[in-house]
């Protein structure tokens, strides 16, 4: 049986090497972006063949003729299409599942292959012969999309303007729904399927599950082309309402930037409107302090006076912001260090992160360069950190990317726990940089359990040992 240690240092010893469901929100009117659409050189030929091989279907190992009768591969006809035409392959991959099912089914029938993108095959009429055989299909498929990106004027649904799409073959929704397209990409994908469900509802979903990438909790991400970031956390997005929200949390150097079908992969969450340690005062006039996600009250004027706060720094908020927050402890006038302090016992040196009456002890200097680099130390005798009650050590926040001296293998840090970064391919195709690792000793890495290794940019994990070690020898 092959251990999860073993599997871990086997992806170790890869990770420098170059080698090569989560809830989703559905926009019918923006159902994936231009630039992905257009995008031909986003798979290579041999990662088309690793991808048909991986889903197993019929296509893995089939053959068709091209116009001068040569013999090709399924995954070079995709591949030479999507180039010669300039539409994205990942966009021919998902219209033959859409279509006939054909990347996963194992035993399709001769039809499925002969109208494998549905072209020429009009819901009002039988499908034209002119069009039939897989090359054709997917030839004629791309050339069509192509086109409608390309003269836009000539077709009957465009971008900016409202319709109301019948929806005859929908199971989720049957009746009329207006939609007004976006961008071009999503009025292309009426033009060639004129309805909301199943059929680009179906699009979205399989370039979902097939394409979009899954980040680990603490991950910041910003769409391309569009201002927003957001938080992933459990398993949700959460939108930053200002820049002091997120600066005050975060290094904006952390940003990543990724396709809005990868933002779309996650459902919204509540949003983040305030910066951290904002005191804001309730319809009724309650004061609360902000920390995280949580609202910490002022159990009297004195407590509030104590923490040293100007009153014309107060700032008006509506329930519906308070209700974004958990109710927390009161803040007592003998409350110590609400907000935080670093102390530094004046004899013996030792660093501790101080709040509400317990101390952290800080095990490496690069958490006072890092987590704590805008706070001051604060010398103090060990009479009065001996008061507090110890816990445990100060540890990195979800996102944070880490490694040893002793190892080449990088974490990332997720739910409190370290998980391994499989690759340098995953860590280059999940947009990390190279300059946000931060090198720390083993003592602190072993602060974290070890949760699963990140395999793949789509955010499986091993379901078994022998899982794992499958995608730990197609990695080497």
């Amino acid at each position: 049986m092959v251990t999860k240690k073993y599997i871990i240092s086997l992806l170790i010893m890869s990770f420098l090497l170059p080698f090569s469901v989560s809830a989703r929100t559905f926009n019918p009117s923006y159902i994936i972006s231009d630039e992905e659409i257009l995008d031909p050189y986003s798979m290579t030929l041999e990662e088309i063949k690793q991808f048909l091989d991986r889903k197993g279907g019929y296509l893995a190992t089939y053959q068709c003729a091209n116009p001068e009768g040569k013999m090709m591969s399924t995954a070079e006809v995709i591949h030479d299409r999507a180039v010669t035409n300039k539409v994205n392959p990942k966009f021919i991959i998902v219209l033959l599942q859409k279509e006939q099912s054909l990347i996963e089914s194992k035993n399709p029938k001769q039809s499925q292959l002969d109208w494998a993108t549905g072209y020429g095959c009009p819901d009002s009429a039988a499908c034209n012969t002119r069009w039939k055989g897989l090359w054709k299909q997917i030839n004629s498929a791309s050339l069509q999309f192509r086109d409608y990106m390309d003269n836009p004027h000539l077709y009957t649904y465009k971008a900016g303007q409202t319709y109301t799409f019948t929806n005859p073959y929908g199971t989720i929704k049957n009746e009329p729904m207006t939609v007004t397209p976006v961008n071009q990409a999503t009025a292309a994908l009426y033009n060639y399927t004129p309805h909301v469900y199943n059929g680009d509802y179906n699009f979205f979903n399989i370039w979902q599950r097939y394409f979009a990438k899954s980040y680990p909790d603490g991950s910041l991400l910003q769409a391309k082309g569009e201002p927003g970031i957001w938080l992933i956390k459990n398993g949700v997005k959460r939108a930053f309402h200002s820049k002091g929200a997120l600066t005050s949390r975060y290094d904006m150097n952390k940003v990543i930037t990724v396709n809005k079908s990868d933002l779309d992969k996650y459902d919204t969450g509540k949003p983040i409107k305030y910066a951290q340690y904002s005191v804001v005062r309730s319809p009724k006039g309650t004061i609360y302090l902000l920390i995280d996600d949580t609202k910490r009250g002022f159990a009297s004027g004195e407590a509030f006076k104590k923490i040293g706060i100007n009153p014309e720094e107060l700032i008006d908020v509506s329930w519906d912001d308070l209700d974004n927050y958990l109710e927390g402890a009161p803040i007592t006038a003998t409350s110590t260090y609400p907000t935080g302090a670093l102390l530094q016992d004046n004899k013996t040196g030792g660093v501790f992160w101080v709040i509400d009456g317990t101390k952290s002890p800080v095990w490496d200097a690069v958490f006072l360069k890092t987590k704590f680099k805008s706070k001051k130390i604060i010398s103090v005798a060990g009479a009065e950190l001996a008061k507090m009650s110890t816990v445990v050590p100060v540890r990195f926040d979800d996102g944070e990317l880490l490694k040893t001296p002793s190892s080449a293998g990088v974490y990332v840090i997720s739910e409190n726990k370290k998980r391994l970064i499989g690759s340098g391919e995953i860590f280059l195709g999940l947009g990390y940089k190279w300059n946000n690792i931060l090198t720390v000793s083993d003592k602190v890495l072993n602060l974290y359990e070890e949760g699963d290794p990140i395999i793949d940019l789509l955010g499986n994990t091993p379901d078994n040992a022998s899982d794992a070690e499958a995608n730990v020898s197609t990695s080497l």
